[in-house]
């Protein structure tokens, strides 16, 4: 089976990756791995992650975590640069084993789309839009994903950012125009068109429905019915964002809830429903 790997960027929490290249239950064990890398003419420095920044238990306290970096490093046959690294080897201590590998860093690309030019305040943030889309669609590869509420196009440019294809489509003129001149505004062509859900058609993967409730549209409950229908009319799994319980009108609609959590904005509180 392949291993599949998160970039780091596609996460607004997560800020690296260890790729493991060795894993070892001694210290000695590890150092004498570490006399075997070929780095050639690179350079290197290594990190240890078991700090209180990091998280990581247990926290290992600077002089341990020296002395492990130190006895490491004398072992690469490399010169090691602690500035600008060719490679950065990470070293994590978990459950009484050493794992040594490369750290890959991710960019808070998110941050660069927290100002657009078309915005409104019930807009999901685009930390929270980028986390959506992950949830929605782990593994983007080769699938359909649409966002046929789309709004401004929050969920739009993080989805476009990570290099994940997708269409938008509004029944509000006016909030597809605003997504648009959003998606150029980020260098990003729009695919977002006109009309209502029940004009799109089948044969998507994904669907990302953050239900509407701001000034520019408001789905009354008999919309929400019928844009949860035709959600499942039109895509195998559904990920809903709502301000207000849409349990009832999912089983209607012949989905069933396979995950959810709250997310946050100030005072105002969303759901995020996964269906299948």
């Amino acid at each position: 089976m392949s291993e599949r790997k998160i970039e780091p960027s596609r996460s607004p929490f997560m800020r690296l990756r260890l790729d493991i290249w060795y894993e070892a239950t001694t210290l000695q064990e590890l150092v004498a791995f570490a006399s075997t890398i070929e780095l050639k003419e690179k350079t290197f420095k290594i990190s240890c992650l078991n700090t209180s920044d990091a998280g990581i238990e247990p926290k290992i306290a600077r002089p341990i975590r020296n002395e492990y970096m130190k006895e490491i490093g004398l072992a690469i046959p490399a010169e090691p640069n602690l500035d600008e690294p060719d490679v950065e080897f990470g070293l994590v201590v978990y459950e009484d084993k050493f794992y040594f590998g490369e750290l890959v860093h991710g960019e808070s690309i998110w941050l660069k789309h927290m100002q657009k030019p078309e915005m409104y305040s019930t807009a999901l943030s685009t930390r929270d839009a980028r986390a959506l889309v992950n949830i929605a669609a782990p593994f983007p590869d080769g699938l359909r994903i649409i966002d046929p509420c789309c709004g401004i196009g929050t969920v739009l440019v993080e989805a476009m950012s990570m290099g994940i294809p997708i269409e938008g489509r509004d029944i509000n003129k006016r909030v597809v125009w605003g997504s648009q001149i959003n998606l150029r505004h980020f260098g990003y062509e729009p695919n977002v068109q006109i009309g209502p859900i029940e004009e799109a058609s089948a044969g998507y993967d994904v669907a990302i429905i953050d239900m509407p409730y701001n000034l520019f549209t408001h789905a009354s409950s008999d919309l929400q019915q019928s844009i949860i229908m035709h959600a499942r009319r039109i895509a195998k799994r559904v990920v809903i964002v709502t301000i207000e319980p849409m349990d009832d009108k999912i089983a209607i609609a012949g989905l069933s809830i396979v995950d959810r959590a709250i997310v946050q904005k100030g005072n105002f509180k969303r759901e995020m429903v996964v269906c299948e």
